[in-house]
Formats: C-alpha cells, structure tokens, sequence
C-alpha cells in the first residue's frame, strides 16, 4: 500500500527563540513573529511562513508573514525540519 500511499503535507510548528523574533506590520497593527510553520514540499524543498501576536495585545487575526532572507532564520528552519524528520522516523505509531 505505501506505494499508493499519498501524503499531502508535512508540517510542523516552530517557536522563535527570543533573540531572533521580529516585528511586522499588516493591515496597520503591528506583529511580534513568534511562531514559524514549516512545510514539506512534494519536490523535498521547504516553505515557511511566520506567524505571531498583536504588538498591542489581544488575539488579533491569524495572519502570514513572510520569513526575512537571515541566516540565523535559516538554520532555525534547517534545524527545525532535520529534528522533526528524526521524531517522525522514530514515531511510536498510534497509543
């Protein structure tokens, strides 16, 4: 069966460390980017959008921000991704 066996998405959820947070802005509220979801493409690549909370407080709206082109953000979703392939490889099946 595993041949025939398709997967539509992996993904896995990230918490920015402190250091390398940032703020953003949409719609004219502020973000602090906190969270990072990270996506296994068919073609083996990674995508990645950025999520966070309102600067001001409250829940706000669940919105995407794109990730900056920084090195240190790229080894976080390299690193990320390289732990996670690990925890699924040795996943327990279902409790």
């Amino acid at each position: 069966m595993s041949g025939d066996l398709e997967v539509s998405a992996l993904a896995i959820n990230v918490v920015i460390p402190e250091a390398l947070r940032w703020t953003d802005t949409r719609r004219g509220e502020a973000f602090t980017l906190t969270t990072l979801n990270v996506r296994l493409l068919p073609d083996g690549h990674l995508a990645v959008k950025a999520y966070g909370r309102p600067v001001d407080g409250g829940r706000g709206a669940y919105v995407s921000f794109p990730v900056p082109d920084r090195p240190e953000l790229k080894a976080l979703v390299s690193e990320a991704a390289s732990r996670a392939g690990v925890l699924w490889t040795a996943h327990g099946g279902l409790g």
